[in-house]
């Protein structure tokens, strides 16, 4: 049994830059793709970005293209997210995802394991 484990959320200002990590305990995800998605108050789950298992290739949705940074150190079983320039559109919470290939995908029913979120929160 796999269990990820996100940290990092808080309150900022609009501009400033936040760092989310996931950890994953119980097992290796050294050959899984993952990724990041993200629920907005009253809105659906929806992608952000995802890097394949060995973090050499990355993918991202329009609206964090640019500010938002995924990458990955496997010998330490965890996934990052560096958010900067933070609107408060990106309000949200933050979930990481884990997938059981070694393929990212944007759908979020392709993914097997889930973390129980990180909240965000930033301010105008």
């Amino acid at each position: 049994q796999v269990q990820l484990v996100e940290s990092g959320g808080g309150l900022v200002q609009a501009g400033d830059s936040l760092r989310l990590a996931c950890a994953a305990h119980g097992r290796s995800l050294s050959n899984n793709a993952m990724a990041w998605f993200r629920q907005p108050p009253g809105k659906e789950r929806e992608f952000v970005a995802a890097s394949t298992r060995s973090g050499s290739s990355t993918i991202y949705a329009d609206s964090v293209e640019g500010r938002f940074t995924i990458s990955r150190d496997n010998a330490k079983n965890t996934v990052y997210l560096q958010m900067n320039s933070l609107k408060p559109e990106d309000t949200a919470v933050y979930y990481c995802a884990a997938v059981r290939s070694g393929s990212f995908y944007r759908t979020s029913s392709s993914y097997t394991f889930w973390g129980q979120g990180t909240q965000v929160t930033v301010s105008s």
